[in-house]
This record gives structure tokens, sequence and C-alpha cells, in this order.
């Protein structure tokens, strides 16, 4: 794990998006066409509005989502709804992309059929992630149900999650697919996850699923 400390978000937003753009164009110089994963949420917003202007041939490059909460897309917890608000837009508008919400079905039964579609831009060329201060990354969340599946070695693309507490279901790309990524990087913000980021690194991954993936990410933190 590499850590990157930033001397506040607003720097961290600029870096972050500049790096990820020059990752995006140096795999376009070898392969046809590149996958980009990244999270929803509002931490990575201005990074996405940053990146959205960046000058590389969107056409060759294919978004898709980390994890999403079970809600059509003009739904106000729609990850893919902050996407098309926030990074598919201006040049970026034209990019490829993969969402994860099916109307009619429930996340079980649409995680194969979106596993098949997902696996046809895998590995993913560049990942970003977040990590919420439970540990929890993409939608692996510690005790949810169907956490040990998505962490399996042999887990599919996508994976259903239900998570205690929450009335909403979720999807979210398995360990397998977010471990395998070529480039991975990690959001963080504040003392709290900076603190959980470490308590991590000590736990199995099954209470802290983002250790399973941080032995060649790059992690970003402001304070």
């Amino acid at each position: 794990m590499k850590l990157i400390e930033y001397a506040d978000r607003d720097v961290l937003a600029l870096d972050v998006a500049n790096i990820l753009a020059g990752e995006l164009k140096n795999a376009l110089l070898s392969h046809d066409s590149v996958s980009l994963a990244v999270p929803g949420g509002t931490t990575p917003g201005p990074i996405f509005d940053s990146l959205s202007a960046a000058s590389l041939d969107w056409s060759r490059v294919q978004v898709m989502l980390t994890d999403e909460r079970w809600v059509a897309p003009d739904h106000e917890m729609s990850n893919a709804g902050l996407l098309r608000q926030r990074l598919l837009v201006g040049p970026a508008a034209a990019a490829g992309f993969t969402p994860f919400y099916v109307d009619g079905l429930t996340a079980a039964e649409a995680s194969e059929q979106l596993s098949q579609t997902v696996a046809r831009h895998l590995p993913i060329s560049v990942l970003v992630l977040g990590m919420g201060g439970d540990m929890h990354t993409a939608s692996l969340f510690p005790g949810s149900d169907g956490l040990a599946a998505a962490m399996a070695d042999d887990a599919p693309a996508v994976c259903p999650i239900n998570v205690a507490g929450q009335d909403i279901g979720r999807i979210t790309l398995s360990r397998p697919v977010i471990d395998g990524a070529m480039s991975k990087h990690v959001i963080i913000f504040g003392d709290e996850k900076r603190a959980a980021l470490d308590q991590a690194l000590t736990l199995p991954v099954l209470e802290a699923p983002i250790g399973a993936i941080l032995q060649e990410a790059v992690v970003h933190w402001a304070a």
C-alpha cells in the first residue's frame, strides 16, 4: 500500500483527477478500450468534476460503478444518477456506461446477467474506491448478507448484498474483480477514516473488507 497525504481536499481532488486521467491515457495507448470503475457518494464528486473535462478519447472508455443501491436511476439515492450529473458530462459524456440497476428484477435475479456484462470489460483498467468508517468498500459491508460469497475467490463479477438495517438492497463488484484491477486508488478523508484504515490492516478481511484490496492500492488522504 502506498499512502499519499494532501494539504486539503481540494488539492486531493485535482491531483487525483489528473492521476486518473493520465492512467486512462496510458492504458489507451495499448488497448482499444479501457474500463473505469468508480464509487458513488459525495466524496468523489469534486474528482469527477475535474476528470470529466480531461482531454482523452472518452469514446473508448467504459465507465461502471463499484456498487449500486437497487433503485431506479432517477431515484435520489442512485449512484448512477450522481455519475450522470458529475462525471458523464462534457468530454466524458462520450464514454460508455454500464448501469447495474435492471428494472423489474431483484439484485439477486440480475446479478448473473450483470456479471456477464461486466466480465467483458475486465480486468478493470482504473479503479477508484471509497471506504466507510466501518471499513467497508464498495458494498462489501462487514456482517452483511452476501459478504462471504462476494469475497470468495470464485465469486462472480457482480454480487447482491443486503445490509442489516437498510431497506434498500445493493449490488457490488466482487472482491476478486476489485482486487484484480490494474490500478487501484482509495480516497479517504478525516482522522477517523485514517485510523480505520490502519485498523483494517490488522483485521480479518471479513471484518474489514477494505483490507483485502490494499496491498497494491494507492490511498489518497486529506484531513
